[in-house]
């Protein structure tokens, strides 16, 4: 076991788990959340291109008067890639995430998270090179884009990870909320890339875009060279002393503070706890063991597995990527709106400025609060949109007034989306896994959105488009996204939990004790490092009563391996541990005074 290596004083109040929140770890966290660049300004630009007039002649040979704006010889609703090509372009990124997130769990706990991040980087740089160099070659084209999905995949995951690892619980879900900033103003930037080239009559009008991104891959991969490595990683490795200093960085407290002892000493803790709950088996084994256990058991790790992947499948189920993805051309095919780039641009401005506003009410409200209520917004905004689509807002009853109305209600439902399930889908997954499975539960769950995307990217053009062989539901595609809407609310009411300013630790206790409904009320009583003391406390007491039936002597000597001993003869410790207890940290049941313990040591100490 880790805590074997080294010994750690550690908390059995709550008031000292960990230290203030400073500076650095708003800074460290906020370059991180850079990761989300990569994943919005692909959205962006996918979205752009595919309705750039240059783009669609490239690979339709379709003719377009440039000074007159207007295609040569065929209908301007009709003047676009076929339903087909823009499924098959855009949803095979998804397809490259969907593989690069399962592994990206993997990799991360055997090499770490920061470098594992730098690899995304390099493969996404691969894909970006192989879709510049295509002209008209379909292939090429759709092979760089699974290359950079790979790469993406292996970001998106790995971020959640690594953020919800480092950040300090009091904002925790703002950090990470962050994330989501920076999706939505990676579909800003590039949504106003697209816009300056839109009209171009060369290559440049869709490379540009897609060359941006190594400024993206360039920032984070350097960057990170400059990071520490996530604490809880060196933990799992057994390596406390690294922890230690990378906790101290992350902190921003000296390495002997007390702060640090007492942190580390409960993520140790913790892990030692999960991992006698874990069964240590094969490497098939563990990823079974990411299943097991019961549904009625709120911490089971099948029940968290369902929690994390059911929260990114009716992220994406809330049909928010359709209007990134396809606004530009189903704005294009409506035949109502004169400028769908600029629409394109307001909708993805109004993603941008909402956003922020969950930095605060995700720690204010909490999780649970914002995905329900925000689901109820999105139902009848949704709604709206496609009974207004579908009566005055048709083609035939020519109303602008109505036009503008859908355009308001879409852009109302992208702020309740972007204030509660954007970031909210993207905290809870970094937090609800246990440490033994908490890379694997993120790459899983983030391999649920990137699949559910790709369904989205594969069934939307079909749904909308009017192409032969699509079913150009227009406006009523809302009616469709609305009621799962419906599903999207039930599943936070019924099976997410409170978790807003609990330590990881903390959240898997919260998970055992109590149903999602009730988790709001929950409070720790106390912490791992006692919990886990105590436990060992009763385990040495029947081994010394087994010895002394045994060998009826009234004394242990030392030498009987590692382990923890009560100070006090082995007494009791209350659920508030009042008493004190010492980790051996490799040597045997002894006294005080063999394990180092000072006699002035405050007795609301636990040694680890």
């Amino acid at each position: 076991m880790v805590s074997a290596l080294l010994p750690f004083e550690g908390p059995a109040d709550l008031s000292r788990i960990e230290a203030p929140v400073t500076l650095k770890a708003y800074l460290i966290c906020a370059f991180a959340a850079c990761g989300g660049l990569f994943f919005g300004y692909d959205t962006g630009w996918i979205n752009g291109v595919l309705g750039m007039p240059y783009f669609i002649t490239l690979y339709t040979g379709y003719s377009y008067d440039y000074d007159k704006k207007q295609p040569i010889g065929v209908d301007p609703t009709n003047f676009g890639l076929p339903s087909s090509t823009k499924s098959l372009m855009t949803s095979i990124l998804s397809c490259g995430t969907f593989f690069g997130a399962l592994i990206a769990g993997d990799i991360a706990d055997f090499i770490g998270r920061r470098l594992t991040i730098i690899i995304g980087c390099l493969i996404f740089c691969v894909g970006c090179v192989l879709q510049i160099a295509s002209t008209n070659q379909t292939v090429l084209f759709v092979f760089g884009r699974l290359i950079a999905g790979l790469g993406v995949g292996f970001i998106s995951t790995v971020i959640i990870l690594y953020m919800s690892e480092i950040a300090p619980r009091k904002v925790r879900g703002a950090l990470v909320s962050a994330y989501q900033f920076c999706i939505t103003v990676g579909i800003l930037l590039a949504n106003c890339v697209v816009y300056a080239t839109q009209d171009r009559n060369d290559t440049g009008s869709y490379r540009i875009p897609i060359g941006v991104q190594f400024l993206w891959a360039l920032i984070l991969g350097t960057g990170l060279f400059i990071l520490p490595e996530s604490p809880r990683y060196h933990v799992m490795k057994g390596q406390l002393h690294s922890a230690a200093k990378s906790l101290a960085y992350v902190r921003g407290q000296p390495i002997e503070s007390e702060y640090i002892k007492d942190e580390l000493a409960e993520i140790v803790a913790n892990h030692e706890y999960e991992m006698q709950v874990v069964p240590q088996t094969s490497y098939i084994g563990s990823w079974v063991a990411c299943f097991h256990g019961s549904l009625r058991k709120g911490n089971s790790n099948i029940r968290r597995i369902i929690l994390g992947c059911g929260l990114q499948m009716w992220q994406q189920l809330t049909g928010i990527n359709f209007i990134f993805y396809f606004g530009t051309t189903f704005f294009q095919q409506l035949g109502t709106i004169s400028n769908p780039f600029f629409i394109s641009l307001i909708t993805t401005l109004v993603n941008v400025l909402s956003t922020p506003i969950s930095f605060v009410a995700i720690e204010y409200l909490g999780r649970r609060f914002l995905l329900i209520w925000g689901a109820i917004g999105m139902i009848i905004m949704q709604f709206i949109v496609a009974i207004i689509g579908t009566t005055a807002g048709r083609v035939e009853a020519d109303d602008p007034a109505a036009v503008r109305a859908m355009i308001a209600f879409i852009c109302l439902n992208i702020f309740f989306f972007a204030t509660t399930w954007g970031p909210t889908g993207w905290v809870v997954i970094g937090e609800c896994f246990p440490l033994p499975i908490r890379s694997r539960g993120v790459g899983i769950s983030t391999a649920c959105n990137w699949f559910w995307n790709c369904i989205i990217a594969v069934v939307a053009p079909y749904m909308v488009g009017n192409s032969k062989g699509s079913a150009n539901l227009g406006p009523k595609v809302f009616f469709i996204w609305g009621s799962l809407c419906i599903f999207s609310m039930l599943f936070a009411y019924f099976l997410v939990p409170e978790m807003k300013g609990l330590t990881l630790e903390q959240i898997d206790k919260m998970m055992e004790e109590v149903s999602p409904r009730k988790s709001r009320k929950w409070m720790p009583k106390t912490t791992f490092v006692a919990e886990l003391a105590r436990r060992d406390a009763e385990k040495s007491r029947q081994q010394w009563r087994d010895v002394n039936a045994a060998t009826n002597t009234a004394g242990l000597e030392g030498g009987m391996g590692g382990g923890y001993q009560e100070a006090n003869e082995l007494g009791d410790i209350d659920s508030y541990g009042t008493h004190t207890v010492v980790h051996g940290g490799g040597g045997g049941y002894g006294n005080q005074q063999s394990m180092g313990r000072d006699p002035y040591e405050s007795p609301n100490t636990v040694r680890y």
